[in-house]
């Protein structure tokens, strides 16, 4: 499913409906260039989860957890690292029906969780999100996310 996203606000609406659908489970995978808006969407997922403080991509710290958000909430940042270094991290044991799991730079994982939904943002005019789900529960995800948030 290809979402178009004329700006941030439209991004960090993306962020806010994929808080809404979220299934148990399903893990988000972000993808795209630097500055394509990969944490501008987090940043709408992590607001609409009633989380007040700043959020920022966890470049350095690689992982910044949110448990008091309405939903506990894992962001990831995999950019400085290569697909040899991410099993030291234990995502798998993170990946729980009750944790929203977002990844930044998820094109280093050298393995995929058994249900995720793949966000590939791109920067370029029109800027746009292209969503793809892998898994039942990924594909409910995506399924009210096209009909219930009714994107163009």
């Amino acid at each position: 499913m290809k979402i178009l996203l004329p700006d941030a606000e439209a991004t960090r609406t993306l962020g806010a409906r994929l808080a809404e659908c979220w299934q148990p489970g399903v893990v988000l995978l972000f993808d795209g260039d630097l500055g394509a808006g990969k944490t501008t969407c987090i940043q709408g997922l992590a607001a609409a989860l009633g989380i007040e403080e700043p959020v920022t991509s966890p470049t350095f710290a690689l992982i910044e957890e949110y448990p008091q958000a309405t939903r506990p909430l894992v962001h990831v940042d995999l950019y400085r690292l290569s697909p040899e270094e991410v099993p030291a991290l234990g995502l798998e044991e993170m990946w729980d029906a009750r944790t929203i799991v977002a990844i930044e730079w998820a094109e280093r994982l050298p393995f995929m969780p058994g249900e995720y939904l793949r966000i590939f943002l791109d920067w370029h005019e029109p800027r746009s999100a292209c969503l793809n789900a892998h898994g039942p529960s990924a594909a409910s995800f995506l399924g009210c996310l096209s009909k219930y948030c009714r994107w163009p």
